[in-house]
């Protein structure tokens, strides 16, 4: 990681940090569109454990506990994850959800095909180099089992906010303190060579609205 990309990152961990502490559950208790959709693949699949990667305070990894999933949501954010776990004891799925506070820059903290699916709901889109992008999907890839489902969702560069305030490079933006790298669709396609690429489906969310991708594709068996 160069400097530039170290500081950035440090400032977006700083920026998280205070959001979640201002405004706790600012997401809501209600699963993400996207969340819900993935819980249905994963079924499909017999999945029984999930892991989700940037989960913050865990509206959708407490979905995932409540429809009978095992999850174990990691974060960048120990404040967003500390109210994740105050969630899950007052739903009563404390069982089924565990935490990790870690940084998707380093190796994911799990063996080689351990896990039955990942989720990461507009993660892959946050400040991350094209190649820490890469070397994610190559971590998610090794954790994986064969047959098992990754769920991601991108904003892309579709977006409204692509190219509008604070360029980075390598199609990464900030606006409102936000840093996103908007992805191309050839991204989306490198990202799933020595995948099977099952969807890429085209979605928006909230009041722009964002525009994203929502990918899924699975580790040959």
């Amino acid at each position: 990681m160069s400097e530039s990309e170290q500081g950035l990152a440090e400032v977006q961990r700083a920026h998280w940090q205070q959001i979640y502490g201002e405004h706790p559950g600012m997401y809501g208790e209600e699963p993400s569109e996207p969340a819900v959709r993935a819980a249905a693949v994963f079924r499909a699949a017999g999945a029984r454990q999930v892991l989700e990667l940037g989960a913050g305070h865990g509206r959708d990894a407490l979905y995932f506990a409540r429809e009978g999933f095992s999850v174990m949501a990691t974060d960048f954010s120990p404040v967003g994850l500390d109210q994740l776990c105050e969630a899950a004891a007052a739903q009563g799925v404390a069982g089924r959800a565990t935490t990790a506070v870690h940084d998707v820059r380093q190796p994911l903290p799990l063996a080689d095909a351990s896990v039955d699916a990942v989720f990461a709901h507009m993660l892959l889109c946050m400040a991350l180099s094209t190649q820490e992008i890469h070397a994610l999907v190559a971590e998610v890839r090794r954790v994986l089992r064969p047959g098992g489902a990754f769920v991601y969702t991108v904003r892309h560069t579709g977006d409204a906010h692509y190219q509008a305030g604070t360029g980075h490079g390598d199609d990464i933006w900030e606006h409102g303190g936000f840093a996103v790298h908007f992805f191309p669709r050839d991204l989306v396609d490198d990202l799933a060579k020595s995948w099977t690429l099952d969807e890429v489906a085209a979605f928006e969310e909230g009041g722009l609205p964002r525009r994203l991708w929502r990918v899924t594709q699975t580790v040959p068996r």
